[in-house]
């Protein structure tokens, strides 16, 4: 079931989306797994390799897992694929208490914003330095997505700010009106 349709998300962590994608270098292709939080659109997991198997989604999710710790509940929605469907995938998503998500057979449009990232990554990265080795796939994918993307890409869904400051600008005005509730209350107590 797609648990991610029509949701209105609320913070970081209540639902990830995840994706492969590949990137041709001269004498074969290499593939990108990558997680994004779909409130800030922030890549929190991802990993690359020389094969499609389930270990290259494996290590994006435990990079995701490791990086955000999500609460029980957190929605992890992804495509039909294999690997996704792989039972060592399945049993860490329940273990970790995630809820799984998935888009109907066929149906690109369903993992949209995943789809978006890996549009962006091939345009804005990809497709502008040409690729010739599987070194030169690792030494500038990493590089996009923890500091071009992730920390300079202004999104207009988000107000025009990077999915970092996103995420740290929600954060700290939950934190002051958090703090202000308080300060509300032990003022209306005094």
């Amino acid at each position: 079931e797609n648990l991610v349709k029509n949701r209105e998300l609320n913070g970081p962590n209540e639902g990830w989306v995840a994706d492969i994608t590949y990137i041709r270098i001269l004498t074969s292709f290499v593939y990108l797994a990558v997680i994004l939080d779909l409130f800030s659109r922030k890549v929190i997991g991802w990993a690359i390799a020389r094969s499609l198997h389930k270990e290259l989604c494996l290590e994006a999710l435990k990079m995701a897992l490791e990086a955000r710790d999500p609460p029980l509940g957190c929605i992890h929605h992804s495509d039909r694929g294999v690997q996704y469907a792989s039972k060592e995938y399945v049993d860490l998503l329940k273990s970790r208490g995630l809820r799984i998500s998935m888009s109907r057979k066929g149906n690109p449009y369903d993992n949209a914003f995943a789809e978006s990232f890996m549009k962006t990554l091939k345009h804005e990265e990809v497709l502008l330095s040409d690729y010739e080795t599987y070194a030169d796939v690792i030494e500038r994918v990493p590089y996009f997505i923890e500091e071009v993307y992730n920390k300079k890409r202004l999104h207009s869904a988000l107000g025009y700010l990077p999915p970092e400051e996103f995420e740290q600008r929600m954060m700290e005005k939950s934190t002051t009106v958090g703090n202000h509730q308080l300060n509300s209350g032990e003022n209306l107590s005094s």
